[in-house]
């Protein structure tokens, strides 16, 4: 990663251009093959990364409708555009949804990916109900802890996991239970109606074997040899959704959804603060204008 000056984007057909006040970026970014190509699937290098943004319209590009010059906004860009951790970014205006004046840019920068994939995760795909059973893997990271609060929110029973330093803030974050994927033996909780995974691998092949009849596997990381015996199986990439944007803003407004901020940086220290020598369980925002 560097720092360096590019031309400013402009905006095309139902496009906004936005001037981003705070981002975030997904470390996984780097192996996706939407940051090296376009559509087309011609090289597109140097790339700018990032997805999350919180910003102001400042243009509109031919056609464009429902938003207006001045506008605050929240919402994830295209996979396979030039990204928002820059001062400006063309996005279409589809992927936006209008931010309350009263919700902090930072905070809510850190919002679109997590949250949205814990909201489609649990209720688009996994058709979550109250009394239900969710086994949240990865509970203390930036999406488990979104997925642990909306599961809570609607009456399910969530049991957390991860490592044994993250048992306190997965917890903290409402989880009814944690298990300890190091030490712990994940087959003694039972069977669960839901499995949110953000691990994959040999965890999601041995959560596949816990799924009730009727439940259902939800993950982002592709999916393993070993389905559920008697239920479904979802592999999804998430979607910027304005709709699902505007509830779970709500929610942060009147207290019903916390969010999971590790470290807060200026672009300056982008590299750095992009690149710990720690691991963090929580979302880097970077501050384009503080």
């Amino acid at each position: 990663m560097r720092l360096a000056e590019r031309p400013q984007p402009k905006p095309a057909i139902n496009d906004v251009l936005v001037e981003v006040h705070a981002a975030a970026y997904v470390p996984t970014e780097i192996d996706w093959p939407s940051t090296w190509a376009d559509r087309a699937g011609k090289p597109k290098t140097p790339s700018i990364l990032g997805h999350d943004l919180a910003g102001v319209v400042t243009a509109l590009g031919y056609g464009t409708t429902g938003l207006s010059i001045g506008q605050r906004v929240i919402g994830i860009s295209d996979w396979h555009r030039d990204g928002t951790l820059a001062e400006y970014v063309a996005v279409e205006s589809r992927n936006l949804a209008p931010l309350p004046g009263d919700v902090d840019f930072t905070v809510s920068a850190s919002l679109p990916i997590s949250g949205l994939t814990a909201w489609q995760g649990l209720f688009t795909h996994g058709r979550l109900q109250s009394g239900q059973t969710v086994l949240a893997h990865g509970a203390a990271g930036a999406v488990g802890t979104m997925v642990t609060q909306l599961a809570r929110e609607v009456g399910a029973y969530v049991i957390g996991t991860g490592r044994a330093a993250d048992r306190e803030k997965a917890l903290d974050y409402g989880a009814h239970e944690f298990v300890d994927l190091e030490h712990d033996d994940l087959e003694d909780i039972g069977h669960v109606d839901l499995v949110f995974d953000v691990i994959g691998g040999d965890i999601q092949e041995r959560s596949a074997t816990l799924i009730r009849p009727g439940g259902t596997l939800v993950t982002i990381t592709g999916l393993g040899d070993i389905r559920p015996v008697e239920g479904l199986s979802v592999d999804f990439v998430v979607e910027s959704v304005p709709a699902q944007l505007t509830e779970i803003i709500q929610r942060v407004r009147d207290g019903r959804l916390r969010t999971n901020i590790d470290a807060v940086a200026p672009l300056d220290d982008a590299i750095a603060a992009l690149n710990p020598t720690q691991r963090r369980n929580g979302k880097t925002v970077i501050s384009i204008r503080p």
